[in-house]
């Protein structure tokens, strides 16, 4: 809520990720409230309710994750192939880091929060449009049309790629990344 005091707000979102870190995508709002040493009550009147602690969640994380991986597409003078494996690389360190925080903001509160589940997809969209101006800038992809469809794709298969290895952690990490990063090359190299 406006007008309350920004590191309050920061300290409280702080024990909300303790408390997801530790007790995993299922978090109560009780256990929240007690890693912040308050009743639910005063967590409440800070974000409003659930679901405006929900949204401070997503807004928080979702602007960390766009800001490191947009410099991994980016980067100047490394070929596709190397920009593909550190992104999607620094993408499956991202989640593997943070697995609590990333099930609990994709899985739980996207499907109990309509607000969180639109900022959820929004960074996928961003990250999405972010890769195929990369691509289309680039002439790695030429046609704008296709370089966006190809940027979505990307972004989506990696997002989801990701959700299956996490179901499957006996499939060694590296072959995925290298599974994935053969699929992009191959979807941008000319027949």
């Amino acid at each position: 809520m406006s007008g309350r005091d920004p590191d309050r707000r920061r300290a409280l979102l702080d024990a909300a990720d303790r408390a997801i870190a530790a007790e995993g995508p299922g978090v109560s709002m009780a256990a929240i409230a007690a890693a912040a040493g308050i009743t639910k009550p005063v967590l409440y009147r800070h974000f409003g309710d659930r679901h405006g602690l929900y949204q401070a969640l997503a807004d928080r994380h979702a602007g960390t994750v766009v800001a490191q991986l947009k410099p991994r597409f980016a980067e100047a003078g490394t070929d596709l192939r190397g920009r593909a494996t550190a992104a999607i690389d620094l993408y499956f360190d991202l989640v593997s880091a943070n697995l609590n925080l990333y099930r609990f903001l994709f899985h739980r509160a996207g499907a109990e929060d309509s607000r969180v589940r639109s900022q959820m997809t929004s960074l996928v969209r961003s990250l999405g449009e972010e890769l195929g101006a990369v691509l289309a800038a680039e002439r790695v992809v030429p046609d704008p049309v296709r370089a966006q469809v190809l940027g979505h794709a990307f972004v989506g298969m990696v997002q989801s790629t990701c959700d299956w290895w996490l179901d499957h952690p006996e499939v060694p990490r590296d072959r995925v990344v290298q599974s994935l990063v053969d699929a992009v090359t191959a979807a941008v190299t000319p027949p």
